[in-house]
């Protein structure tokens, strides 16, 4: 995912940030459609018979798309003015709320606080020198908390993960046509095919493989336990900012970082049973 957002910082020279949001979720969209048509898991359910798509499901895929459009959108508008680690620290609040809400035990609690604690470390957030930059990313964090609500329910209301991801290809179409109007900001690129290849690369490694296999780990550990297992991701970014951006973490920042993997590893919970329909992990 991070890789994906390093190259769309280089895009950022070419096309707006809301631009570059627009070509990964297309880009993304085509990759999904092209796949699921292909495996015809629009057509005929695993075991021969026809999905049924109920407007119900089409319009809470639809909801999970444009929710995730829209946190993509906000999260590039705060990286193209932030730096990548700072962004994700503050946009983490998102998760940690819905992980705390989904907590019960102390330990739960002790994890949380030392997420929270790592997170406000390697934040270093400099409100004078960009606000505006801020403000995109607490939205982000908004975004993805409710990206992580809506997309248990997309993963949660299929009969198998197939259908859970077809649901992410719905999503990502209906959210593509109805912000079409930014692709009218992507035209300073239209006629460049390797910058073209480069949009659709990062709809690949920002969306697809990321949000395909976000479907499949919520099926099988739920909203709360997912939400701080992608505590990880300051790690990611911090890591990907430092080879591909050259920006580098003070140690304030390093210990913030081990002091959220230290609480991912405190959140240890018994394996469930995978729901019915999907194969043993």
């Amino acid at each position: 995912m991070y890789v994906g957002a390093a190259l769309a910082v280089g895009l950022f020279e070419r096309v707006s940030p809301a631009g570059v949001a627009w070509l990964r979720l297309a880009g993304a969209a085509v990759v999904l459609a092209v796949w699921r048509l292909a495996a015809r898991r629009w057509s005929r359910a695993a075991r021969g018979g026809r999905v049924r798509w109920s407007r119900r499901r089409v319009a809470l895929a639809g909801a999970f798309g444009l929710v995730t459009a829209g946190m993509n959108i906000v999260f590039y508008e705060a990286i193209a003015r932030l730096p990548l680690g700072t962004a994700v620290a503050v946009e983490f609040a998102g998760p940690v709320l819905v992980a705390a809400l989904g907590s019960r035990s102390r330990r739960d609690w002790s994890a949380l606080a030392l997420v929270v604690v790592g997170v406000a470390l390697i934040a270093d957030v400099r409100l004078e020198g960009s606000p505006a930059g801020v403000v995109f990313a607490l939205l982000a964090a908004l975004l993805w908390a409710g990206y992580i609500v809506l997309g248990a329910r997309v993963s949660s209301g299929s009969g198998s993960t197939g259908e859970g991801i077809d649901g992410l290809a719905i999503g990502f179409v209906v959210a593509a046509v109805v912000l079409s109007p930014l692709a009218l900001t992507a035209g300073p690129i239209a006629g460049e095919p390797l910058l073209l290849g480069s949009a659709l690369a990062l709809g690949v490694l920002s969306s697809v493989v990321p949000y395909v296999l976000d479907q499949v780990v919520l099926r099988r550990v739920g909203r709360a336990r997912f939400a701080l297992l992608l505590a990880l991701l300051p790690l990611t970014a911090t890591v990907v900012g430092l080879v591909g951006l050259a920006q580098i973490p003070a140690p304030l920042e390093a210990v913030g970082i081990a002091a959220v993997v230290v609480g991912v590893a405190l959140r240890r919970e018994p394996a469930a049973d995978p729901p019915a329909g999907d194969p043993p992990a």
